[in-house]
């Protein structure tokens, strides 16, 4: 019969190989900073040019699947939960989109 170290070795191998171990950890980590994050103190109002950066950071973080870090910088930088319009973040940016496979 296996110990209890032996299962819980067990489990956290076949965890991690599933990729949930990381899942976890992270959606700890954001309900940790959601419960101290403290809501009677506002927030500075997020300027135009810290949306733009906090949105190309989210872009990132989704491309790459890191989707708690993405929902914690959501809920700490008071940036909207709708993703801004890609058209709008092109003309921002003065950049254009390669129409073959929607790259900038």
């Amino acid at each position: 019969m296996a110990t209890v170290a032996e299962l819980k070795a067990v489990l956290k191998d076949t965890l991690e190989k599933r990729g949930v171990l990381g899942h976890l950890k992270a959606r700890i980590r954001a309900e940790v900073f959601n419960a101290l994050d403290d809501e009677s103190e506002p927030r500075p109002p997020l300027s135009h040019e810290n949306l733009i950066i906090n949105e190309l950071i989210r872009e990132y973080l989704e491309f790459n699947k890191y989707k708690y870090t993405a929902s914690v910088l959501i809920s700490e930088s008071g940036q909207p939960v709708v993703p801004l319009d890609r058209p709008f973040l092109i003309r921002e940016l003065n950049a254009f989109e390669e129409s073959k496979d929607d790259t900038i």
